[in-house]
């Protein structure tokens, strides 16, 4: 696993053909809510097929604060919350990744209050966390601001009808956290329906919540008085598994990827079907290998079950091989296009007006030395730097490691020739 360095830097040689098998870990964005969403059974959890990234570890050490004894195995993390104590998270770790929120859900259901500093993770653009206050105000729970601090408190949490004006994922969840012991009954409306939502109701249900309709813009949460503890498996992560897949139709002949859920994928394979790359479909693998005629597309980013804006970033490095006009229109984060300066820095004909890059291809790209702003971006400097001519340098990998395990092996495994330096 790489650790976070800000020192070290990924260095690409391109213009390897990539041939062979990666294994796809667990879900990130499962398990950033499965992590804190454990410690509500104040009893011995078991996270299978988990991710071995740095956000993982960054909770895990959150938990160490909260006097949460964990264990971390090759196949497992074993969470053991019986001796939580109700402490302040007043940390820089808090501010290392986005998901930190969850532990407002968490924590405010387990002691009816929680000190929390603000949320990190990438800057995307305005990002801010209004739907999640909104929701929890709705539950009963006060709340203050001060000092880059949140203060949430609850005499008693109330079930209540929840309208979210954006079907976000983080709303969704944070809600359904903090209604699990509420009175009574709590509806979610305009609810987030991706897998890792599914997955997060299915781990709580198995520990005893009451949830019904995860999946749909419609949840449904019957308060309950406890929780047990349990195993569980996470689900593969659908965006590491288009990220690879993109690799594969860039650089690839005959890629393999195993423990996949195809049906997660739906959006991302039909536009590489419509681009005119070879995929074969499997029940829990795909493979993979380049077009010799890739085919331009127009692409627009939507919640799921539409084209993921996480994979926005990463086609947008492979349509700059295709032969035409790529139009991407990015509806979710403003600032996904700040990798573009560095695919025009290698050689990309680019044009970014507001929400919309339009790219002209095949371009020939050169290696350089680029800088990933972030997590996925950077995802998408390796691709660029895969096809590139000469050497690709890319700083600031420790954002890429954050949402990645072992990516440089498992590429290496791929006959890339690809390094990490100091």
């Amino acid at each position: 696993m790489e650790r976070i360095n800000d020192m070290k830097k990924i260095i690409i040689n391109g213009g390897a053909k990539l041939k062979g098998a990666v294994y796809i870990e667990g879900s990130k964005n499962s398990v950033v809510a499965l992590i804190p969403a454990s410690i509500m059974c104040r009893d011995k959890v078991r996270l299978y097929n988990y991710p071995k990234i740095a956000d993982v570890y960054v909770l895990i050490d959150i938990l160490k604060i909260l006097n949460v004894n964990v264990k971390i195995a090759d196949d497992y993390i074993e969470i053991d919350s019986t001796n939580i104590e109700s402490t302040s998270l007043i940390s820089e770790k808090m501010s290392l990744l986005r998901a930190s929120y969850y532990f407002m859900g968490s924590m405010l259901t387990l002691f009816n209050h929680v000190d929390i500093s603000l949320p990190g993770g990438c800057y995307l653009g305005p990002r801010p966390i209004d739907l999640h206050l909104k929701g929890l105000k709705l539950l009963n729970c006060s709340v203050e601001k001060d000092d880059g601090m949140f203060h949430l408190h609850s005499e008693r949490l109330i079930g209540n009808k929840i309208f979210l004006d954006i079907a976000s994922v983080g709303a969704t969840i944070n809600i359904m956290l903090a209604s699990i012991y509420a009175e009574g009954e709590t509806i979610i409306e305009n609810a987030a329906k991706e897998p890792e939502i599914i997955d997060v109701a299915n781990f709580l249900n198995k520990m005893g919540a009451k949830i019904e309709g995860a999946g749909t813009c419609l949840i449904k949460i019957t308060g309950v008085k406890s929780l047990i503890g349990v195993d569980h498996n996470v689900i593969p992560d659908r965006i590491e598994a288009g990220t690879y897949l993109l690799i594969g139709a860039a650089c690839g002949k005959e890629v393999e990827l195993h423990n996949v859920n195809p049906n997660h994928l739906q959006a991302v394979i039909a536009k590489l079907i419509e681009s005119n790359v070879d995929i074969k479909v499997q029940k829990d693998k795909l493979f993979i290998s380049k077009s010799e005629n890739l085919l331009p597309l127009n692409i627009r980013t939507a919640v799921y079950p539409g084209f993921p804006t996480d994979l926005q970033q990463i086609i947008t490095a492979l349509l700059t091989q295709a032969n035409g006009m790529s139009i991407i229109n990015e509806t979710i984060y403003s600032s996904r296009f700040k990798n573009c300066d560095d695919f025009i820095k290698m050689g990309a004909n680019i044009h970014v007006e507001n929400d919309t890059a339009i790219v002209l291809g095949p371009c020939e790209l050169t290696g350089t030395e680029v800088e990933a702003s972030d997590l996925r971006g950077g995802a998408s400097l390796i691709l660029a730097g895969l096809v590139a001519n000469k050497q690709t340098i890319i700083n600031n990998v420790e954002h890429i490691f954050r949402g990645y395990g072992n990516i440089v092996n498992k590429l290496k495994t791929l006959n890339a020739q690809i390094e990490i330096i100091e």
